[in-house]
């Protein structure tokens, strides 16, 4: 057995396994996954443009088959597998993926549906018009050649890329440790942009963003909000949301809503698999129908909807829960000389320039070059027809080629270029109109070169030949713009997603609250037992009753004066015996504190106020609009003396008259406008003067052609005419409300009510009863009332509400 020769070297797997990995990331990222920053384009894509051009493939020649393409690349430039080489030349044929495809292709090259293209055996394709414009002048030495894979080609190492293209087309790749995912744009902004900081180098990226608006998509849709597309300018990254272009319509029979662009890069048919699964699974409600007429005139996705469904609600909902609002996560990453880095709007466009320079100036060296070349043979010629006899007496006295040749360099002080050019001479060259052709293109070539020469002098002049062939290329394939940006915040609130609905929510004393459907509890007859609203533990009763509607703003005032806001969606929808969610979890109060008065309010309107009462008698009233932000912790509503709570709020318009109840039965009327309107953290002023151990229990603002209906602990209470209780000044000590005694027990609540509508009580034990108001007796103003409740041992009237509809 022959002796091992060599050498045998001990390497820290560690070590090797970093380099390995660090070459293979290298490789990955330089050869395969990211773009060039100069022609936006992958080696591959790159290859595949250059392939076709080497074969003839352009737009004004017939379609060649997809295999012959594919198979050229692999041959001579690509040496991997034919499938990603045809799926890369595919997505550059699809209008729906590439907003300016490179490749004309014929047959079927798949569908916005995700179906997949015919084999490459069956397609065809060529060059689109605006590849040209790729690889316009790469014959001239524009740019550089290197070696293919087995040296047996040269392939261009970047293209002459006459337009824009990483921006026009973008670009997506996955390397190691790095993405790329840059959006297509508009060639006629990215052009003006590019044109823009031609005229003025200094431009920022807040002045570019002014031309080129945003991401456009081949799909169309809608980009909402700019946010996202200023970081991504001006970072090299952000996050944009697309929103699928939809109409809501209405024919009169059938409300429906027609959805005729998508987001980019959404499958349709997965979107519209997706819209079928909510509805079956009920998460959307209300879609009565679901059809995709799309065709070859445009895409068009048909949801009809059932007569009692809220159109904007649905509509909201799908774009919520499916990809009709999808999220582009922008990253301008692209390799600057061969190392990958992120860039603002201004880099990309600025190495754009400066590969531009760089093309236009190689350009002219070629021309200029060539233009020295011709030159210096025309004027070879221009001797030999000057001296014409003589130079046939040398030719025609020379034995060989040779000794012409060198008998004409002799002579006349030729090159040896020179002298084979008019030995090469063809005689109808000397004719008197050739000889005029020939000065004249002698004129012409000395003008070109002075012109290359003063091109190459002048970075201006390039600058300005750079503009002046961008600006054709915009003249031929600029186009407007598809996706509309639109200022509005695609934020959404849940209330966007809910329907709205009437509501009866309910707090108990220990702070538990919850929401039910206003149509739980049916109206009953005066007397009646009522039925249970919600399961309290032994220990807890509820302490407030009110009505408004899932799109209502609520506004949670505790007895310490301060102020928190919920939406109606925001409080957990609970069924009729559940005891509800406790609000800690809800509100950020404190130990100490609880809810006094909740105020549902549509929105923060101007001249609208917030009225105040404390149980030490104390009135206050303050603009609404100063309660229209709020904080987790809540806001101050108010300024309380020491020992003094907060009782009840009230929203008016500040321009009608209020009543003040007293838990032992006295009331005070007086006009709001008595008093002043003061700041959010101020006190207020007296509103009724208070006897003994009596205080504040409830207030109400006076309404025309209302009683007033007063409800005492027992459950016993009645309806007074209002006009019994006469306008007094703020800070009396009032009139007898009603006659409290060991019989109806002390006042609970003080209401202004109309005889069409209707009030709930609710008891201690959670027993919750619905009357109308025109069932409850009518009588005086110095009376106790007759029974409303029957009540078990023990258990007494804590809150009653007016129902109030949905408008109101």
């Amino acid at each position: 057995m022959p002796a091992l020769t060599g050498q045998v070297r001990s390497i820290d797997i560690n070590d090797e396994m970093k380099k390995s990995y660090l070459d293979y990331a290298m490789s990955v990222i330089v050869g395969r996954a990211l773009p060039d920053v100069r022609d936006g384009l992958k080696p591959v894509h790159r290859r595949i443009l250059y392939a076709m051009h080497t074969l003839g493939v352009t737009p004004d020649k017939p379609h060649r088959k997809s295999a012959y393409i594919v198979g050229e690349v692999m041959a001579k430039y690509h040496p991997h597998g034919d499938a990603a080489i045809y799926d890369t030349l595919v997505r550059l044929a699809q209008d729906f993926a590439s907003r300016y495809p490179l490749v004309d292709g014929h047959g079927n090259f798949g569908s916005v549906d995700g179906d997949a293209p015919a084999a490459m055996r069956y397609t065809e394709a060529r060059l689109a018009k605006i590849a040209t414009e790729m690889l316009a002048d790469i014959d001239k030495e524009t740019v550089n050649f290197a070696p293919n894979y087995d040296e047996s080609e040269k392939e261009p190492v970047i293209l002459p890329s006459r337009i824009p293209n990483l921006l026009v087309n973008g670009s997506a790749g996955i390397a190691v440790g790095m993405a790329t995912n840059i959006p297509p744009h508009n060639l006629t902004e990215v052009i003006d942009g590019i044109v823009r900081m031609i005229d003025h180098p200094e431009i920022g990226v807040d002045d570019l963003i002014k031309i080129i608006h945003g991401p456009d998509f081949p799909t169309g849709a809608i980009i909402m909000g700019r946010d996202g597309i200023r970081s991504a300018y001006k970072t090299g990254r952000g996050t944009v949301k697309v929103r699928a272009r939809a109409e809501i319509t209405d024919n009169g029979k059938k409300t429906s809503i027609i959805v005729t662009e998508i987001p980019y890069q959404v499958n349709k048919a997965r979107l519209i698999e997706k819209i079928a699964e909510l509805v079956k699974d009920k998460k959307i409600d209300g879609i009565s129908d679901l059809r995709d007429e799309s065709d070859r005139h445009g895409m068009r996705i048909v949801i009809e909807l059932r007569r009692d469904a809220k159109p904007k609600v649905i509509l909201n909902q799908l774009y919520k829960h499916t990809q009709m609002q999808d999220t582009f996560g922008i990253i301008m990453l692209a390799l600057v000389d061969g190392q990958p880095k992120i860039l603002n709007l201004k880099e990309v466009l600025y190495h754009y320039l400066e590969h531009q320079k760089e093309i236009i100036i190689r350009r002219t060296r070629y021309d200029l070059r060539k233009a020295e070349e011709r030159a210096h043979i025309v004027e070879g010629l221009r001797i030999a027809l000057a001296n014409l006899d003589e130079v046939i007496k040398i030719i025609r006295g020379s034995k060989t080629v040779d000794e012409a040749r060198n008998g004409l360099m002799d002579r006349f002080g030729l090159s040896e270029k020179q002298a084979q050019a008019i030995l090469d001479m063809r005689l109808h060259r000397l004719t008197g109109l050739e000889r005029d052709k020939l000065e004249a293109e002698y004129k012409d070539l000395i003008k070109k070169i002075e012109y290359y020469r003063a091109v190459l002098a002048d970075e201006k002049m390039v600058l300005a030949i750079i503009k002046e062939e961008i600006l054709e290329v915009k003249k031929k394939y600029g186009d407007k713009r598809r996706t509309i940006i639109s200022d509005e915040d695609t934020d959404f609130e849940e209330a966007d997603l809910i329907p709205e609905a009437d509501v009866v929510v309910t707090i108990t004393n220990q702070g538990y609250i919850k929401r039910m459907p206003l149509d739980t509890y049916r109206s009953q007859r005066r007397g009646g037992r009522g039925i249970h609203a919600m399961g309290v533990k032994e220990d807890d009763f509820l302490r407030h009753l009110f009505i408004a509607t899932t799109h209502h703003y609520f506004l949670f005032f505790t007895n310490k004066g301060k102020v928190y806001r919920l939406k109606g969606y925001e409080i957990p929808e609970s069924g009729r015996q559940a005891r509800g969610t406790a609000i800690v979890n809800l509100l950020y109060i404190e130990k100490d504190e609880f809810i006094t008065t909740v105020i549902p309010i549509r929105e923060f309107v101007p001249d609208y106020y917030l009225l105040m009462a404390t149980r030490r008698g104390i009135i206050k009233k303050t603009p609404l609009s100063e309660y229209g932000y709020s904080r987790r912790d809540g806001i101050i509503a108010l300024n309380l003396d020491e020992g003094d709570e907060l009782v009840n709020v009230l929203l008016t318009e500040s321009n009608g008259e209020i009543i003040i109840g007293t838990r032992q039965g006295m009331a005070i009327r007086f006009a709001e406008d008595d008093v002043r309107s003061t700041g959010r953290v101020s006190r207020g002023v007296k509103g009724i003067s208070l006897r003994g151990n009596d205080r504040v229990v409830s207030m109400d603002r006076v309404r025309d052609d209302s009683d007033l209906l007063v409800v005492t602990s027992k459950g016993y209470g009645k309806r007074t005419r209002l006009s019994e209780y006469r306008a007094q000044s703020r800070g009396g000590i009032g009139l007898i409300n009603i006659r409290c005694t060991e019989r109806n027990g002390y006042v609970v609540s003080l209401q202004v009510v109309k005889p069409e509508e209707e009030v709930m009580m609710i008891s201690a034990e959670g027993i919750m009863i619905r009357l109308k108001a025109d069932d409850i007796s009518l009588i005086g103003r110095a009376t106790q009332g007759v029974l409303l409740m029957k009540l078990s041992e023990g258990d007494h009237v804590v809150a009653v509400a007016r129902v109030i509809s949905g408008d109101e």
